[in-house]
């Protein structure tokens, strides 16, 4: 049986060592309500191209990733119906997230209703083109950092992941603080920048590009990831 060896993935600032063994594949907050139309995003007048732009690049990783035996973990952000877990009254968290109109009850594509960023309804469900498959792990997330009062850590840790490869949005919100509290953990965090987007502009996307590639983890893309998972070893 051939051996599993680590590759060198292209990255920046250096090239990176992966493991397939020891890495897995993070799909932050793909879901309607930040790349559907109908979506919270979209209802907000924000530009949404960004984000489904990624949608075949992601595709692509994820169907490599479990090729390579690699986990994929879907972070999948919202809340319960009452919004109590949005935070204290005068939290920074609930006072953003009722600013953006969480919870308020919408027109769904097909017809229905469903409620902006609610669990169980349509608008917290993973968008249909990245819909998670068997084996794949969906946690749920009340923060903007995947790792904040969820099962991440524990779950990684339990697969003996040191490699997260990381795709999703938004770059400079979700997807930071998530790799922010990942090195924070000693993971190896590796960004793929054609795999996050940034509806808020494309300034704040290159900011946190820059940022994470200096201090915080590796920057790479979708080509590269494939080409070096999909390698025979």
């Amino acid at each position: 049986m051939t051996e599993c060896r680590p590759m060198l993935l292209p990255a920046k600032p250096a090239a990176l060592d992966l493991d397939p063994a020891e890495s897995a594949v993070l799909v932050i907050d793909m879901q309607n309500d930040f790349g559907a139309p109908g979506g919270m995003a979209d209802l907000a007048g924000l530009d949404i191209g960004a984000v489904r732009a990624t949608i075949d690049p992601i595709a692509r990783v994820t169907a490599t990733a479990r090729s390579a035996g690699m986990p994929v973990i879907y972070l999948q952000h919202g809340y319960r119906p009452d919004l109590a877990d949005m935070g204290a009254p005068r939290s920074k968290n609930r006072l953003a997230h009722e600013a953006a109109g969480v919870g308020r009850t919408v027109p769904t594509p097909a017809g229905g209703t469903g409620r902006q960023l609610v669990q169980g309804t349509w608008n917290t469900e993973i968008l249909p083109e990245l819909a998670p498959e068997p084996g794949d792990r969906v946690l749920p997330k009340t923060r903007y950092s995947g790792f904040y009062d969820t099962d991440l850590d524990a779950t990684l840790t339990r697969l003996g992941i040191t490699t997260l490869v990381v795709t999703g949005c938004t770059t400079s919100v979700c997807v930071e603080s998530t790799i922010r509290d990942a090195m924070f953990r000693d993971y190896l965090p590796v960004l793929l920048a054609d795999c996050t987007s940034e509806p808020m502009g494309r300034a704040n996307h290159e900011a946190s590009l820059a940022v994470i590639e200096r201090n915080l983890g590796w920057i790479s893309d979708a080509v590269s990831f494939t080409a070096t998972a999909a390698a025979p070893r």
